[in-house]
């Protein structure tokens, strides 16, 4: 169960998050919540008395999710001058949440589905440590996949550290910012790609591009227009995403056949604390059971870009079979790969103290 004092602490380790990663505003308006809300509204009585564990059910990000949907519609002048970056104080955030209790309410109700093209940057750098592994061909299954912009990572263009990889004719060119050594170029072939989650969602429903875009921090208008990009792409030719639960999906394409030659690889980003417990324990038990069988002619991956929350980055991971079952930290990135520290962990780089529930992965 959750307490005043963890929620009210859930929102600034997002402060401290968002910090790190460039997003002074948001974390300006979770400095102020966390010191400043009180239970005279709705919206601050649910988010003081939430029930559960707020960092890893990202309790911050759904309802800043709410507040900037309501900037984009052009809802409330005052919040837009917030997220225009004027200072936000505890009685506007008070004015605003009593004014759109119906609007903001229904945002806590579900997790953030942040789909966001940039973190391809960092899954392909994981992909290139497969295929140099294991050989240029590799089949994606992904789970989490939400509206599946992440499942066109064989469409996009990347330019990581002075590697390129990808489509030469893509509309989009994924360029982080790019510390330490560029990862070893190889030749790779996604010759498929297919995903799953529990809520799946219809990058072409305006209703759904608008949700995905309140999602997308206001600091970074780059990525909106990215966002709206690679949905044009899903429009042009579509993602395949199955509406399942993770653990099912994930043991029911491993136990299908497998070509000679292509790695089978688990992709996700920003999943695993999302997951309910006993799901997490089946989808490792099922790759590590699977992991056993692989052989030199059909090969397993694993790859993922999941929070490192201690430091507010997110840690590239990759394990492989047969002959890489340890996992490896390739190196770090934003929480949107719009940078990459590609190399050693960050341990101990402006580390923030972490109740044990907020801790994800491994």
């Amino acid at each position: 169960m959750g307490s005043e004092t963890d929620n009210r602490q859930a929102f600034l380790i997002q402060e401290h998050y968002c910090r790190a990663m460039d997003a002074p505003i948001y974390a300006g308006i979770c400095a102020v919540v966390a010191k400043d809300l009180t239970r005279d509204t709705v919206i601050g009585a649910r988010l003081l008395d939430w029930p559960g564990e707020p960092t890893r059910d990202a309790l911050p990000l759904r309802f800043i999710g709410g507040l900037h949907a309501l900037v984009i519609a052009g809802a409330d002048d005052e919040l837009a001058g917030m997220f225009a970056g004027q200072r936000a104080d505890g009685a506007a955030i008070e004015r605003v949440l009593a004014r759109h209790e119906a609007e903001l309410l229904p945002w806590l109700d579900g997790p953030p589905q942040t789909n966001e093209p940039g973190r391809s940057a960092a899954l392909m750098c994981g992909l290139l440590e497969i295929a140099r592994r294991h050989g240029r061909k590799i089949e994606i299954l992904e789970i989490g996949s939400s509206a599946g912009l992440n499942l066109l990572i064989g469409r996009y263009r990347f330019d990581l550290g002075g590697t390129i990889v990808g489509r030469a004719d893509s509309p989009i060119l994924i360029t982080p910012k790019w510390t330490g050594r560029a990862p070893q170029p190889v030749p790779i072939e996604i010759v498929s790609a297919r995903g799953c989650d529990v809520a799946p969602m219809d990058a072409t429903d305006p209703a759904v591009e608008a949700r995905l875009s309140a999602y997308v921090w206001a600091e970074t208008p780059e990525r909106l227009a990215r966002l709206r990009r690679a949905i044009d792409m899903v429009r042009a030719e579509r993602v395949r995403i199955d509406h399942a639960d993770a653990a099912d999906w994930i043991e029911a394409r491993l136990a299908e056949p497998q070509d000679a030659g292509v790695t089978r690889v688990l992709m996700h980003s920003v999943v695993w604390q999302y997951l309910p417990a006993a799901v997490a324990t089946r989808v490792r038990a099922a790759m590590l059971a699977a992991g056993a069988r692989a052989t030199a002619e059909r090969p397993l991956g694993w790859v993922m870009m999941e929070p490192d929350r201690a430091v507010a980055h997110q840690a590239m991971r990759v394990m492989s079979w047969p002959g890489h079952a340890e996992p490896v930290v390739l190196g770090s990135a934003h929480a949107h790969a719009a940078w990459i520290r590609y190399g050693a962990p960050d341990e101990g780089r402006d580390a923030i103290a972490l109740p044990e529930s907020a801790r994800v992965w491994p």
